[in-house]
């Protein structure tokens, strides 16, 4: 089988992070990003749950993901997957959309799967001038025709939550964002939105796609991501961030990042994690056949970690 291999490139021009999986199988369960995700499927086939829709991603198939939307994918085909893609923090696509727009609102996306040769085009181009480090004049301006053709094309003005108890809703999802690090319950909740637990379950997961918990655990591992990024260490990251142990903190950050939290600190650190259960860039597990690269460079920064062949 295709050995998998998981590149994350962050580009400090652009100030987004590229991804390039090869050869994965592993699923994805649902979970949603405070980020944009554009995402291109270079081959295999997967089964995508977003927002309560169904869909079949294939080859030649664009994703986008607006912040917050909730989505889980597992392969299909009985194959691997082959990905490249873009995760764009909202503070970026702000500033580009005013540039392209004249308007500081934040795009939404209307679609969450394409099929775009033209996207395709841009998209593709761009992603290997990130990967190989380019500095050149053309990496922006691709960017900005990609993000350009999109806004125009599936861009659409945020719509009005009219949904029943959308503002109890609001206010627990600002209640978790805000204690986060603590150890709080559903009762504690509801408590501060003044609705009973079945009726916020009911409503929080119609208006968001995920449950209250499921919603937590995301708001969790988009701030430890910031810590990483700042060379906090991942044992210390999943204390200040909520996690009961290191065990759950790596499990759930790989799940739905993609990779190990040393690796993903490494790539703007350039540092060794020492992180307890989690080898360095350079090192090697022991007790599993065969290899699994994983790559994460920053600024012309590569460094390699060996895991296994799947």
């Amino acid at each position: 089988m295709k050995r998998e291999m998981r590149t994350v490139v962050y580009d400090e021009e652009l100030k987004i992070e590229a991804y390039r999986f090869e050869g994965l199988i592993q699923p994805f369960p649902n979970h949603f990003h405070e980020y944009y995700v554009i995402g291109f499927i270079e081959s295999g086939e997967r089964a995508l749950s977003c927002k309560n829709k169904e869909y079949t991603i294939r080859k030649g198939n664009t994703v986008l993901f607006n912040p917050g939307d909730n989505h889980a994918c597992v392969q299909s085909d009985g194959g691997v997957l082959d990905y490249r893609g873009f995760h764009v923090s909202k503070s970026v696509m702000k500033n580009l959309a005013e540039e392209i727009t004249g308007s500081r609102e934040l795009p939404v996306f209307s679609e969450n799967v394409i099929f775009d040769e033209e996207v395709t085009c841009h998209l593709c181009p761009l992603h290997e001038l990130i990967m190989k480090g380019s500095c050149s004049f053309g990496k922006e301006e691709g960017f900005l025709f990609l993000l350009s053709l999109l806004i125009r094309r599936y861009g659409q003005a945020p719509e009005e939550c009219v949904m029943e108890w959308c503002d109890e809703v609001e206010r627990a999802c600002s209640f978790m964002e805000a204690h986060f690090a603590e150890h709080i319950c559903l009762e504690q909740i509801c408590r501060h939105v003044g609705l009973s637990k079945s009726t916020l379950l009911r409503s929080f997961t119609r208006q968001k796609g995920i449950t209250p918990y499921r919603y937590l655990e995301n708001v969790r591992i988009g701030e430890a991501k910031k810590l990483l990024e700042q060379g906090v260490m991942p044992v210390e990251a999943a204390m200040r961030t909520g996690f009961s142990d290191q065990s759950h903190f790596s499990n759930y950050f790989n799940r739905y990042i993609g990779v190990a939290p040393g690796v993903y600190r490494e790539i703007f650190t350039g540092r060794k994690s020492g992180y307890a259960g989690e080898e360095s860039a350079a090192g090697r597990k022991s007790g599993r056949a065969g290899e699994e690269s994983v790559v994460g460079r920053k600024s012309g920064y590569a460094k390699e970690e060996k895991v296994h062949e799947k």
